[in-house]
């Protein structure tokens, strides 16, 4: 059910739009216009033309041979494997015997109940090693009609015309060195540069119903944009933004990628019909070949555990959470249970070691940015205290834990390059009718990862924010016990003074802002305090030596900030979510403003990720040192490419003047007609339109520019 805040965002569209229940036929589409994606009649279309009908059986060999006397309870044994991956049809399992000997023939055809659990079953049975001399060899049945019309002589496939493959990042080429960005408003999805120097955005590529959800994604490092669809999700990418790739996935609603941009799930949450329990579907795919690895579908209870159980009992998103790519291309895919992490591993989308990871009460984790280490907080559990543990993957190490008291609630906040892992911890008092905050801090790049604990001198504040400096050691916090007017305070993981690590260190402190959120800038020292949701004020902080306000502005109603990703600009945005000043405000680093576009229903802005940098750090540190040198170069550049933009700009002015000139002078003669037409009409009383106005000539001046020259005397 969507809240009301939400259902003005979709006002006109029918009730129910866009993840409930409603007629897809109350929603105007352009016609001829599928965005890219199959109708449910194509999909079957494609599906007879590519499979037998035998779609839902799955055929397994080398099965154990056996006589009549272990008949019975081999195959007793198979039905309970092959019912793990999916519901087995009735009487779907034939285990065939051969009359001549009396012995199973070591094979069985499992016939189930959809085409998605055969698929999730083959691959879950294929390589399954039931004893020390018998490993599954599980293939679909389609799969094994397709080998066997294979013709025994080669047969070469017509020679299809070459396609010259788009260039992804093409985008990064731009010779001016501009981010991208996509917004999202009304009908319309537009990929935009940020101009700065022309003061308006420059369009890439525009499209209406380009896609049917409220918000736009990029992959993490930027190479695709994703649409959802009913049908699906389809991915966009080059010069053209032409579709890469599509995924089917009926009634999509949300879509992860993998941070590596391999793998990618789609998911949808199916409302409750009658007294049956919400239920979840979720489709998991590889990018590069559009293969689907897995499919996850069930009840949502199963999952609906601590932090990822909704107020109705649902399960809430995102409750599957990819973790950071492993040297070998690897990700790993964690959900949570009852008393249990359950971590499948990409590609093959196994259980790790076939089971899942033990964890009594386990309520919420995150996965480290940069590694795939996933941290778990487990509440009390009678005598036991509650615990924050460290596992990594995929050995299932317990690399750290740490043992709470008291606990109330615990949340956590990774150091965005993994070098930190703070976790906030509300406790209890002895009266058990308040709570007191404090930090423990975990530095991930030490030996034996040392903790630190930070509490506040005051302790009746409370922690409501926590920001870390991205390639940093420091972060920010927002705290009192005022929510509307208070504090913020800047600490550091290193000592100031003599730079070692270890320890936390006090760095700064304001009292009494109206701030609600913290922003670092992507390279770090500049902070941004943003009243959201509140009156909009906006403070920038210097932070590189000694604290100091460079900049401060308000944009009213601002509901999102967000840096792009070389630090020089920010966004703040006021979503459909407030009727009025719907739109965006570009601003500099240090609070300048730039520029500002007003949309109608605006729904989203998005910046377009970045890979990481290639360049070592010490070549990065030597290009910092060298700045001004490299400076003088680019600026020069910079200097030529907006001479150009500004001939161009003066060749359209003058080319639409001379269109002008010409559509002028060939309207001449009628016009002259048309004049005389109007003096015979009026006769006396007809007065030439020049002598009705009195043309006076004004000079003005104005300053353009003030230099000062140092004139050294003779």
């Amino acid at each position: 059910m969507l809240s009301v805040e939400e259902e003005k965002m979709f006002e006109g569209q029918p009730r129910g739009f866009p993840f409930g229940d409603f007629d897809i036929a109350d929603v105007m589409l352009p016609d001829g216009d599928t965005m890219g994606i199959p109708s449910d009649d194509e999909e079957e279309e494609e599906l007879i033309e590519t499979e037998t009908g035998f779609g839902h059986i799955v055929v397994v060999d080398n099965i154990p041979q056996v006589g009549a006397e272990k008949y019975d309870k081999l195959t007793k044994i198979l039905s309970k494997i092959f019912s793990a991956s999916g519901t087995i049809a009735e009487n779907g399992l034939n285990h065939p015997v051969d009359q001549s000997t009396g012995l199973s023939k070591g094979f069985a055809f499992v016939e189930y109940e959809n085409h998605d659990q055969a698929r999730t079953a083959r691959m879950a049975l294929d390589g399954y090693q039931l004893d020390k001399n018998h490993r599954f060899i599980a293939i679909l049945f389609d799969d094994l009609e397709r080998l066997n019309d294979v013709p025994d002589e080669y047969q070469e496939p017509p020679q299809k015309p070459y396609e010259p493959a788009t260039d992804l990042y093409n985008w990064m080429g731009d010779r001016r060195g501009r981010d991208q960005f996509a917004v999202r408003y009304g009908d319309e999805t537009e990929v935009l540069f940020n101009d700065v120097a022309q003061q308006n955005p420059q369009k890439v590529k525009d499209r209406s119903f380009w896609t049917e959800a409220p918000f736009i994604q990029w992959s993490p490092q930027g190479t695709y944009l994703a649409t959802v669809h009913m049908q699906g999700v389809a991915i966009w990418g080059g010069d053209d933004f032409r579709r890469i790739r599509r995924f089917s996935h009926k009634n999509a609603q949300r879509l992860a990628f993998s941070q590596c941009e391999k793998f990618v799930y789609i998911y949808t949450d199916i409302p409750p019909e009658g007294r049956q329990a919400p239920r979840f579907a979720l489709s998991v795919y590889e990018v590069t070949t559009g293969r689907k690895l897995r499919v996850f579908e069930g009840s949502q209870e199963d999952h609906a555990v601590g932090a990822a159980r909704r107020p109705d009992g649902g399960m809430a998103y995102p409750a599957f959470k990819w973790s950071s790519s492993t040297n070998d291309g690897h990700a790993f895919l964690a959900v949570m249970r009852k008393n249990a992490i359950s971590i499948y591993q990409a590609p093959e989308m196994t259980l790790l070691d076939k089971k899942s990871i033990k964890a009594d009460g386990i309520q919420s984790f995150e996965w480290s940015p940069a590694d795939p280490i996933l941290c778990a907080y487990q509440e009390e559990q009678g005598n036991l205290p509650a615990r924050v543990v460290l596992i990594r993957s995929p050995d299932r190490e317990e690399v750290r834990a740490k043992n709470l008291f008291s606990v109330a609630d615990v949340r956590m906040a990774w150091h965005p390059q993994g070098d930190y892992l703070a976790v906030r911890v509300e406790k209890w008092t002895k009266t058990k009718k308040s709570t007191t905050t404090n930090l423990e801090l975990f530095s991930m790049r030490e030996k034996n990862i040392p903790v630190d604990m930070l509490e506040l001198p005051n302790k009746s504040e409370k922690i409501s924010g926590l920001a870390w400096e991205p390639h940093g050691n420091r972060f920010a916090l927002i705290h009192g016990s005022d929510p509307q007017r208070p504090s913020v305070s800047l600490y550091s993981m290193k000592d100031p003074k003599s730079g070692a690590l270890g320890g936390v260190h006090h760095i700064h402190t304001v009292h009494n802002r109206s701030v609600s959120s913290l922003h670092w800038s992507p390279k770090g020292r500049f902070l941004l305090l943003a009243g959201l949701k509140q009156n909009g004020k906006l403070e920038w902080w210097d932070t590189h030596d000694e604290v100091s306000v460079v900049g401060a502005g308000e944009h009213l109603m601002a509901t999102e900030v967000a840096w792009d990703p070389s630090g020089r600009y920010v966004v703040t945005s006021v979503t459909a979510v407030n009727q009025m000043e719907n739109g965006y405000q570009v601003w500099s680093f240090c609070g300048q403003p730039l520029y500002k576009v007003s949309k109608d229903r605006f729904f989203g802005f998005v910046w377009r990720p970045r890979p990481e940098c290639l360049l070592s750090k010490e070549k990065q540190k030597e290009i910092s040192k060298n700045l001004k040198k490299y400076s003088k170069r680019f600026e020069e550049e910079d200097e030529k490419l907006l001479a150009a933009v500004d001939s161009e700009l003066l060749a359209e002015r003058e080319k639409m003047l001379s269109e002008w000139n010409s559509w002028k002078e060939s309207r001449a003669e009628w016009a002259e007609k048309q004049k005389e037409g109007i003096k015979q009409l009026l006769g006396s009383k007809w007065v030439a339109p020049e002598e009705e106005y009195i043309v006076q000539e004004v000079e003005v001046s104005a300053i353009v520019d003030v230099r000062e020259q140092k004139v050294e005397s003779q």
